[in-house]
């Protein structure tokens, strides 16, 4: 006991020292969405500590923070230098493990077991940090303010306030994407935080015990009991799965006269559930719903929802169906928040679908803003646009043609700058840049001139592909954009940089981001998942699921949640799951 008083002495003496004066503001409103595997621990600089990160002369600078989701709340983390004061703005004062929500949905896992208070997550670091429970409703990136809104109920006036930045990091999430189809607002359930999933779990018992009522018909107990899940994505098959099995394993032996009327319905516009997982799992996943009798409906467009039913149309056959339900989860994609469309006007970015930024996660026309997570997407360089400068600088005689060999000594410049490259090379199985070039030009040849070149640029930069919105990809950024910071605090270099595959130029201060794929999941209910590998290496069935305990209990953000979620496992394997109505 008293080696544990010392260490809360001396932890409070460290988080009391003296604080910097200026401010790093950082926008985040929802997590990504979708499951993951694992993150990479890479760092683009190697590790830096705090005290070679800090810079403790001349004025600090104010960094701004807006919303605590998997993308700001992993920069926070990460961020070491004291370069920096930080605010941080969010209607949420915590992080949510996002991956976890379906769980939540069914009592396997406590909502308060999945969230940890965002002051407990920087309150050790090396930088002053104040958060302010608010949502950001403008920006304005001409005067480098941010106003924003609490959600606290104040008085007239009392509500909004205003924060200049010197750095803004927008990493605001997105909203769920309705497509506006009528009704949806109104009377479907969402999964992006942790209210839509305590409130879509109350309405499941509700559900129950209203059709347990003697007044009840039994052509009203099928509609209240008829669950309906749209989208057929890693999110909607997850909690299909999920419901299914607190139905079947906790909830007929509570309710055994209502377990004949239950129903679970999957709806999905697409053609098979599942499209971002190889053929082997959809397979998979079709053959155990159906085992299951959880109804997939493909080829299924929803164009209205009322509130006792959702009107689909066939995709093949153009017909209207009205199907009733008791309660309908909405899991179709994201779109972009309000906030951000207007942002987006302001920087010249109208008509995008989503706020683009560069490959050093920078925001594409404004200074000192950048952006993270499922808010804004990479416009990636393409190859081609640099392939006369490309050929320039390998080609040091002006021959018009040089030899394929020539290529090696700057083959590291065009990985780094070009990702697709590499990645192309890895999907068609190709060994080196090498062996791309030679397939452009047709035949054996050693030498190569612009027109083969820019016809191997082309093929590769046709099959460039945005990032998922996936947790996974938002915690790589907000890795990445942290690391940036602590270097640029250290050597006073913004992290940023032009075109540089020149001779003599050096590498890049800052290497562009590059997203690093390690996998995902798609638990399928029973005891049993799926999980892909990069390379489409698949494994299924329950040693699957084992792996996914393992990961997801790792990847908790703090000690205390990941006790709580496997002390969380333990109570459902030893006493089911809670049905209470709370």
């Amino acid at each position: 006991m008293k080696g544990f008083q010392i260490f809360r002495r001396a932890s409070t003496a460290i988080r009391n020292r003296a604080t910097p004066s200026k401010i790093l503001i950082v926008l985040t409103f929802g997590a990504a969405g979708g499951a993951f595997l694992a993150i990479s621990d890479d760092s683009p600089f190697g590790s830096l500590t705090a005290g070679e990160s800090g810079n403790d002369g001349g004025k600090k600078k104010k960094l701004v923070v807006l919303g605590t989701g998997w993308g700001g709340t992993t920069f926070l983390k990460n961020l070491k230098t004291s370069a920096y004061d930080v605010h941080v703005v969010s209607p949420h004062n915590y992080f949510t493990f996002t991956p976890l929500l379906p769980s939540v949905t069914n009592g396997t896992v406590e909502a308060r077991s999945i969230v940890e208070p965002i002051r407990n997550i920087v309150r050790n670091k090396p930088y002053n940090v104040e958060f302010k429970e608010a949502e950001c409703y403008r920006i304005d990136p001409v005067n480098k303010k941010v106003y924003c809104r609490s959600i606290q109920n104040l008085g007239h006036g009392e509500n909004e306030f205003a924060l200049d930045y010197d750095v803004l990091v927008i990493a605001m999430g997105a909203r769920v994407n309705t497509f506006n189809t009528p009704g949806v607002e109104e009377h479907a359930h969402f999964l992006k935080e942790v209210d839509d999933a305590q409130k879509l779990r109350r309405s499941i018992i509700d559900c129950y015990e209203r059709a347990s009522l003697p007044t009840i018909s039994d052509e009203e107990k099928k509609r209240i009991m008829h669950f309906v899940v749209v989208g057929g994505g890693p999110t909607g098959v997850e909690y299909a799965a999920e419901l299914h099995d607190f139905a079947s394993q906790d909830l007929a032996s509570l309710y055994p006269s209502l377990k004949d009327y239950l129903k679970i319905t999957l709806l999905e516009a697409g053609n098979h559930i599942l499209p971002m997982f190889h053929k082997k799992v959809t397979d998979f996943a079709n053959e155990k719903f159906q085992k299951d009798q959880i109804d997939v409906k493909t080829g299924s467009m929803v164009v209205k929802v009322s509130d006792k039913d959702i009107s689909t149309k066939n995709r093949a056959t153009g017909q209207i169906e009205a199907i009733p339900y008791g309660v309908v989860l909405w899991s179709t994609g994201i779109a972009t928040r309000p906030v951000i469309a207007e942002f987006m006007e302001k920087i010249g970015q109208a008509g995008r679908r989503v706020m683009a930024i560069d490959e050093w996660l920078k925001v594409q026309g404004c200074d000192d803003v950048y952006a993270l997570g499922d808010c804004a997407s990479i416009a990636q360089r393409k190859a081609l646009e640099d392939a006369a400068a490309i050929m320039k600088t390998v080609d040091k005689n002006n021959a018009g043609a040089v030899d394929v060999g020539d290529f090696k000594e700057f083959v590291k410049d065009i990985y780094e700058r070009y990702p697709q490259v590499r990645k192309y090379l890895e999907k068609n199985k190709l060994k080196n840049f090498e062996a791309l070039l030679r397939n452009a030009q047709g035949d054996a040849q050693k030498k190569i001139d612009i027109e083969a070149l820019k016809k191997a640029l082309s093929e590769v930069d046709s099959q460039v592909s945005f990032l998922p919105p996936t947790a996974q990809v938002a915690s790589q950024q907000g890795k990445y954009l942290a690391a940036c910071f602590n270097k640029a605090g250290r050597c006073e270099k913004k992290p940023e940089g032009p075109f540089r595959f020149q001779e003599n130029a050096g590498r890049y201060p800052f290497h562009p981001f590059s997203y690093k794929h390690s996998g995902q999941f798609a638990p399928l209910g029973g005891e049993q998942a799926a999980v892909q590998f990069p390379g489409d290496w698949v494994s299924i069935g329950h040693a699957s699921q084992g792996l996914w305990y393992t990961v997801y209990a790792s990847k908790l953000v703090t000690w205390r949640t990941k006790v709580l979620v496997v002390s969380d496992w333990f109570r459902r394997f030893t006493f089911g799951r809670d049905s209470s109505h709370l």
